[in-house]
C-alpha cells in the first residue's frame, strides 16, 4: 500500500481542524492514518503539555471520523515536538497508506513502525538502551519491507526520559541512573541516536563511556525526541522501496552547521527532485512536502570560526536560539516557515549540525 503525506498548519494549542479537513476533503480516510510529526507551540521541556493537547486533538479527529477501536487509535504512533522559537510555525505532517499500487522498478516512499521493548530508568545513557533501540528499528525496517540499510532515510523516535518517581523507583530496586531528570531529554535523545546507528551499520556499537560523549558517533538519518508519555522506544521508519506505490520519495543529508543550507538541499536532491547548484526556494515549485531537521549549538562556542554566546546565556536556553536560527535558515531554504526543527540532537548528526531529511512530491 502507498504512503500518501501532507502538511497541515495547527492554528491554535488545541487545534485539528487540518485534519479534519484533509479527512473530510476525502485526501485521506480516517482509517488510513498511520502516523503523524508535528511541531507545537509550548516550551519543548520537560513539561510541555502543548504536545499532550495536540495528541489528544487529533486522536479524537480519527475516533469521529474513522472506525477503529479508542485501542487501536491510541498505538497511531504520533511523535510531537515542542517549541516554535523564533519563525517556526505550529504543524503536522500526516501520512496514511492507500489502495494505490507501485510499478517495479519505480522506487517511492515506504513507512514501518515499531514499538520497542520497555526502556527502564536505569538503561537510559546506558547500552542496554542502545541495544534496544537498535533491535526496535531492525523490527521497523522489516514492517516498511526494506532490506538494505541503504534505503533508510529517516528515523523517527520518541523515547521515554526520567522523572523524580522514575529515578525513585530505580533506586528502590537497588539501580542507579546515569544522570538528572533536566539532562535526561538530552541523553535519552543520543542514546536513541546511537542505537538508530548502530541498527543501520553507521557505527559500531559503542563503549558505555563514550554515550553522549563521543559525539562524533552519529546517525544521519535519526530524529529523536522524548518524553513522560511511554515507557519504550516508539520508532517511525521512512525510506524509498521499489514497487512501494505512490507520489512521494525521501532522502536525507547532513548539515554541518547551523548555516549549513546547502545541506538541506542536499537532502531534497537525494530525495528526487533536480535542483541547480545554486538553489533558491522559487525551485522546489510546491514539490517539497517538508523537511526534518535537528540541530544543536556546537559544544565548541564557534560557527565558522565566530564566537557563539548561547551557550552562555542564563536568561534563554541554548536549545531555544539554536532552534530559531536553525529554523530561520530552514524556512528561507524552503520559503516557508512550517519547517519540522527539533533540538537536543546529540549523536543525530556531526556536532553543531544535525540530519536534515526531505520529503518530495514526485508527481503522478
Amino acid at each position: 500500500m502507498a504512503i500518501d503525506v501532507a502538511k497541515i498548519e495547527i492554528k491554535s494549542v488545541s487545534d485539528a481542524s487540518g485534519l479534519d479537513e484533509l479527512i473530510t476533503s476525502g485526501r485521506m480516510a480516517a482509517d488510513d492514518v498511520v502516523a503523524v510529526i508535528g511541531k507545537t507551540e509550548g516550551n519543548g521541556g520537560v513539561n510541555d503539555f502543548t504536545r499532550i493537547l495536540s495528541d489528544q486533538a487529533y486522536r479524537a479527529v480519527l475516533a469521529k471520523h474513522g472506525t477503529r477501536s479508542e485501542e487501536a487509535i491510541k498505538l497511531i504512533p504520533m511523535v510531537w515536538s515542542g517549541g516554535c522559537d523564533g519563525i517556526i510555525t505550529p504543524h503536522a505532517t500526516v501520512f496514511a497508506r492507500n489502495g494505490e499500487s507501485g510499478a517495479s522498478g519505480q522506487s517511492r516512499l515506504a513507512m514501518g513502525t515499531a514499538m520497542s521493548e520497555i526502556i527502564l530508568p536505569e538503561d537510559i545513557g546506558r547500552p542496554a538502551m542502545v541495544e534496544t533501540v537498535a533491535a526496535g528499528v531492525r523490527a521497523a525496517m522489516k514492517d516498511a519491507g526494506i532490506g538494505d540499510a541503504k534505503d533508510v532515510h529517516y528515523v523517527q523516535t520518541k523515547t521515554p526520559l526520567l522523572t523524580i518517581d522514575g529515578i525513585q523507583e530505580a533506586h528502590g530496586r537497588g539501580q542507579s541512573v546515569a544522570c538528572e531528570v533536566h539532562d535526561s531529554m538530552g541523553v535519552s535523545n543520543g542514546t536513541t541516536g546511537l542505537g538508530i546507528a548502530v541498527a543501520l551499520g553507521e557505527v559500531e556499537m559503542p563503549a558505555a563511556a563514550d554515550i553522549c560523549r563521543k559525539l562524533d558517533l552519529y546517525s544521519s538519518v535519526a530524529s529523536c525526541s522524548s518524553g513522560v508519555e511511554l515507557d519504550r522506544a516508539q520508532i517511525i521508519l521512512f525510506g524509498n522501496r521499489d514497487g512501494a506505490g505512490g507520489r512521494f520519495r525521501i532522502g536525507h543529508s547532513v548539515m554541518r552547521d547551523a548555516l549549513d543550507i546547502d545541506g538541506i538541499y542536499d537532502s531534497i536532491r537525494s530525495a528526487g527532485l533536480d535542483l541547480p547548484a545554486r538553489a533558491r526556494s522559487e525551485d522546489l515549485a510546491g514539490r517539497l512536502v517538508n523537511v526534518f531537521i535537528k540541530c544543536e549549538a556546537d559544544p565548541g562556542a564557534k560557527l565558522r570560526n565566530r564566537r557563539q554566546i548561547m551557550l552562555d546565556d542564563s536568561d534563554v536556553h541554548h536549545h531555544r536560539h539554536s532552534k530559531g536560527a536553525v529554523g530561520g535558515v530552514a524556512a528561507a531554504a524552503i520559503g516557508d516557515p512550517a519547517v519540522f526543527v527539533s533540538v537536543d540532537a546529540m549523536h543525530q548528526g556531526p556536532p553543531g549540525g544535525g540530519p536534515s531529511i526531505a520529503i518530495v512530491d514526485m508527481g503522478e
